[in-house]
């Protein structure tokens, strides 16, 4: 018997929204404000992706099981993001070219998103040119609140009884 629609499926449901806006919003940026991305920024569009594609199947997987197989593994990447978030504010940036990091690596190379959505996932500029600002903070620190966010309140599922 499928599970009622609780209170840990309704933040699932709200991470992978969010995330999906997230990705939307810098989307946006890209093709309507000419904000290029560099491979640390499309790697945490990946990552965001991850997330929502995670807790679609803890909310497809319709028990206490697949709810937490989905938020663990949702958690897993959200402590991924707060990295590459972190590493792009603190190394990437102060770089005039990322070429073949472990970003560009992962995007490019393994996982080939850039062929496969280059719209999306294709890295356009460099991590220093990438470095801009929105309201006054960096779009990396944007990205780091919401992987932190997420992961945090994923913890707290983790933690709860449903």
């Amino acid at each position: 018997m499928a599970a009622p629609f609780n209170t840990a499926d309704r933040w699932l449901s709200g991470i992978a929204l969010a995330c999906i806006a997230a990705v939307g919003a810098a989307l946006v940026s890209q093709h309507k404000f000419d904000m290029q991305p560099c491979p640390w920024c499309v790697l945490q569009r990946a990552v965001f992706f991850g997330i929502a594609l995670t807790c679609v199947i803890g909310l497809l997987w319709r028990s206490r099981t697949g709810r937490r197989v989905g938020a663990s593994l949702a958690l897993l990447l959200a402590l991924c993001g707060i990295a590459a978030a972190l590493w792009q504010h603190f190394q990437a940036a102060a770089s005039a070219s990322c070429n073949l990091t472990l970003a560009d690596k992962i995007v490019s190379r393994w996982l080939q998103l850039d062929q496969l959505l280059p719209n999306v996932f294709e890295a356009r500029a460099s991590c220093a040119d990438a470095a801009v600002s929105l309201l006054g903070l960096s779009y990396d620190f944007w990205s780091l609140a919401l992987f932190t966010l997420i992961a945090l309140q994923l913890v707290r599922l983790l933690r709860a009884r449903h």
